[in-house]
């Protein structure tokens, strides 16, 4: 009775412990821009992701030239990065990079179900969530934070449209956008810092003092004595590497922590053509007859020539 009620008691610390780790607010990053933003591209082309990712590195993704209607198909997003590289994390410790995605799709195309899927596809998407933007931006998906090591490539099952179904798709070439994030991000949405970005003196003066204090969330104070004699206390958070020590002289603005940051986020865009089954047997039709029209004249030709041959003969 006793080793049932311990077993259970420490099955709920851990599962507390780890729903702890995964929903802490450092790490949902996609989480941010859905609720701070009703659509995730700017007018000028900017992704809303890089308003907490302040640093750029490259992403990529990958589809098909031209997809017929109501299939399925891939769009492979990579986001590359050294997996020997470690980001600071929220409670300061190092540890692996997390990735995510949001993935822009022209309206009328979505995620495919999952009974849509071959297995083979099955295999490649594994067990990722993509979650829609808003409730109604099925066609705009968000995933992660995935652990980066397994996922610097990320697999998309999308459905095309079907135009004969919904009368506002058309067969045209149409744009896909696509943001991609490895790390952590340097800013919050209302604006305070995280602990993965650099840290400036908000003051100029002599440092006359650098406490870590011992708290749940431990943070370094560093008082400033500016000339005029007041005094001004700078809170960091644990992660950044202090570049100053006690008897410094600092400006105003100047860099007093290094900047911890190894990660990044980056935009692509490609562009898909949904192609209609008619025009590519059109197309086939068109070149069929291209080459019979080319035998038929060469044909001719070689009639004309014997017919020219045989009155010289004559």
């Amino acid at each position: 009775m006793f080793q049932t009620i311990r077993t259970l008691l420490y099955a709920s610390a851990l599962w507390t412990t780890v729903m702890a780790i995964t929903t802490s607010p450092a790490e949902a990053y996609p989480v941010y821009a859905q609720q701070n933003y009703a659509y995730p591209r700017e007018a000028t082309g900017k992704i809303v992701c890089a308003n907490c990712h302040l640093a750029k590195k490259a992403v990529d993704i990958e589809v098909p030239q031209a997809v017929l209607p109501d299939t399925v198909f891939e769009a492979v997003v990579k986001i590359p990065y050294d997996l020997k590289t470690k980001q600071v994390l929220g409670n300061g410790k190092k540890g692996g990079l997390n990735v995510g995605a949001v993935l822009m799709l022209p309206e009328g195309f979505k995620i495919a179900p999952t009974e849509r899927l071959s297995d083979e596809l099955k295999a490649k998407v594994g067990n990722l969530y993509f979650e829609p933007f808003k409730e109604n931006l099925n066609n705009i998906v968000v995933v992660g934070p995935l652990p980066g090591k397994q996922y610097q490539e990320i697999v998309f099952p999308v459905l095309s449209p079907d135009p004969t179904k919904d009368k506002s798709v058309k067969y045209l070439k149409y744009p896909i956008y696509l943001g991609g994030n490895r790390g952590r991000g340097q800013v919050y949405p209302d604006g305070s810092k995280s602990n993965n970005t650099v840290y400036q003196a908000s003051t100029s003066g002599r440092v006359v003092s650098i406490q870590t204090t011992d708290e749940k969330k431990p943070v370094i104070n560093v008082t400033i004595e500016s000339t005029d004699g007041n005094k001004v206390t700078d809170v960091i958070p644990v992660g950044p590497e202090l570049l100053i020590k006690e008897g410094d002289t600092v400006k105003a603005d100047q860099a007093i922590t290094n900047d911890p940051n190894v990660g990044g986020f980056g935009q692509a865009d490609t562009e898909v053509v949904l192609q209609s089954a008619d025009r590519i047997k059109g197309l086939l039709v068109f070149f069929v007859s291209i080459l019979f029209a080319q035998m038929f004249l060469v044909f001719k030709k070689k009639q004309y020539e014997k017919v020219q041959l045989a009155e010289m003969n004559f």
